[in-house]
């Protein structure tokens, strides 16, 4: 599913659009699914960075600021989270949502957990720059001193309440979550009359899991502390009629992760003609004691092909190390972080 900065329908006053994404999914895990709040057991900061096909004007730069903890004594995470999403020159996006999951646990490696976020979005529009078609001469130029009348009409920032739920399923082994966002399915238009005609952002609906396989038996070395996994995944996403599937998998041995992923829907199409696939990418990733630092690259594979420039994206993450908590003089409890990778 290629992302689209946007489609002003000039005719209906509306303006419709596609959520961001990340390639690294995993380094973004409470964007993906509000239940993976807290799910560091510790004190954790994380920021994301996208450029998404810089070598086009209207390339998308996409920033994720997000601060989560984990209260032991409430089963409980709260967290934070800040976005924002410039698509070109011209509209902007900029969210702050709260972030609360609760954990339930089925028994000693089983847990659930369920997940909400809420918050605003404050989208804005400058007009400034954007040529209509009826200002143009016959020869391509721009009609001196011309106006279009419907840009002039148009506000400068709308302003909505949304809110999403997920839940998640782990164990040492294996995970898979589901979450839906825009529940509210805000209307977004920047016009200045009526707007019941205005289609409502469509919900988004999110799917993914993965399971770690351990090849820590192939390490030579006997006392060896070093991670080694591999661990397949897979995300799916459908937002309104469109669909997209991220399938891949990541090769850790500590401190360093590698992964190779293939975005898009094979065999399928996109407006009855262009074949549904975005983008294979390569990620890797290094951990150095309390911090994680990502870095992955797209290759286009769609048809804007190697001149959109791709899209590059870093992951930066710390965490605090885990505090004991003693519940009885005798039992003291320390939870391991949720198995999934890290980018």
């Amino acid at each position: 599913m290629k992302r689209f900065i946007f489609v002003l329908v000039w005719v209906t006053h509306s303006v419709m659009g596609q959520d961001p994404q990340f390639t690294q999914f995993y380094a973004a895990p409470m964007y993906h699914n509000p239940a993976f709040t807290g799910s560091g057991y510790a004190p954790r900061v994380m920021m994301n960075y996208r450029n998404q096909w810089p070598s086009l004007n209207a390339n998308f730069v996409t920033t994720l600021f997000t601060l989560d903890h984990y209260i032991e004594r409430a089963n409980s995470g709260i967290g934070v989270m800040f976005l924002n999403d410039k698509q070109g020159y011209n509209l902007s996006n900029t969210e702050l949502r709260l972030l609360y999951a609760y954990e339930l646990k089925i028994d000693r490696n089983n847990g659930l957990r369920f997940g909400l976020n809420g918050g605003y979005s404050f989208r804005g529009l400058q007009p400034g720059g954007l040529i209509m078609g009826d200002q143009l001469e016959n020869n391509g130029t721009v009609r001196p001193g011309s106006q279009d009348p419907v840009v002039n009409t148009r506000v400068q920032s709308v302003n909505t309440l949304d809110v999403g739920a997920g839940l998640l399923y782990f164990n040492p082994r294996y995970f898979v979550g589901a979450s839906v966002n825009h529940l509210t399915e805000p209307r977004l238009s920047f016009f200045n009359g009526q707007s019941g005609d205005v289609p409502a952002l469509p919900r988004l609906l999110v799917v993914h899991g993965g399971y770690n396989v351990d090849l820590s038996h192939l390490i030579t070395d006997s006392y060896s502390e070093r991670e080694f996994t591999l661990t397949p995944t897979f995300l799916y996403k459908k937002q309104g009629p469109y669909s997209q599937l991220d399938l891949g998998g990541y090769v850790t041995y500590t401190p360093f992760t590698l992964g190779l992923q293939y975005r898009g829907i094979p065999l399928t199409k996109v407006f009855n003609n262009f074949p549904n696939q975005d983008a294979i990418s390569g990620v890797i990733g290094i951990r150095y004691e309390n911090f994680s630092f990502g870095y992955s690259y797209d290759l286009t594979v769609s048809g804007l092909g190697a001149r959109s420039g791709g899209s590059h994206e870093i992951s930066i993450a710390y965490q605090l190390p885990q505090v004991e908590i003693e519940r009885t003089p005798r039992n003291k409890v320390r939870r391991k972080a949720l198995a999934c990778p890290k980018f």
